[in-house]
């Protein structure tokens, strides 16, 4: 019965259908004000080189994001600018690099973007290389093991990263909606509060 289900299609439509009908809407028309707003006091976010207070300032370009190695506990809260700079590089172009032929990137030398509107270039590329090479993977891809470069993953199918990444992109990519939501229902709560 296993050898009858395509399991490379199953795969791509359940991420699919969440990018299509529940997340990339709703990150249209995101602004550079969302983008870089910063909720609370000691947020980490993607900056101008050298404006941060983060152990370690990573990126190529004029914008780094922030981070330490391990991070302080707890950890302190993330940007929309920060959440996608994640998704971007350590969640699919790394593994772009890896695995379907994408030039090697890493947190330190990916140049960060200095906009909303790019930075959602960045993502849909890197959704658009992810989708495809899954694709090309076919049933066989699927089985074979990860290899080194997934830590963790190494031992395992490929299956089981790509379930790691729908998990990762609906995670952190439903939080930047909700973040969205937040910044425009603030400023709601306030004239609503009779202050």
């Amino acid at each position: 019965m296993s050898e009858r289900i395509g399991w490379n299609p199953l795969l791509r439509e359940q991420i699919d259908f969440h990018w299509t009908h529940q997340l990339r809407g709703r990150l249209d028309g995101l602004s550079d004000d969302e983008y870089f707003w910063e909720p609370v006091p000691g947020c980490w976010n993607v900056r101008p080189r050298g404006t941060g207070t983060a152990p370690v300032q990573a990126g190529s370009g004029e914008l780094v994001i922030d981070f330490a190695f391990p991070p302080p506990e707890p950890p302190p809260f993330t940007t929309i600018a920060w959440r996608l700079g994640h998704v971007i590089v350590g969640v699919l172009a790394m593994r772009n690099a890896s695995h379907f032929g994408r030039p090697p990137t890493d947190y330190q030398s990916f140049a960060y973007a200095g906009s909303a509107a790019a930075a959602l270039e960045q993502l849909d590329a890197e959704y658009a290389t992810w989708l495809a090479g899954v694709e090309s993977l076919g049933a066989d891809g699927l089985a074979r093991p990860c290899g080194e470069a997934e830590g963790v993953y190494a031992e395992l199918p490929m299956a089981a990263l790509v379930l790691h990444i729908n998990r990762e992109l609906i995670h952190h990519l439903s939080e930047v909606c909700l973040l969205r939501d937040l910044y425009h229902y603030r400023q709601r709560g306030s004239e609503g509060s009779g202050s």
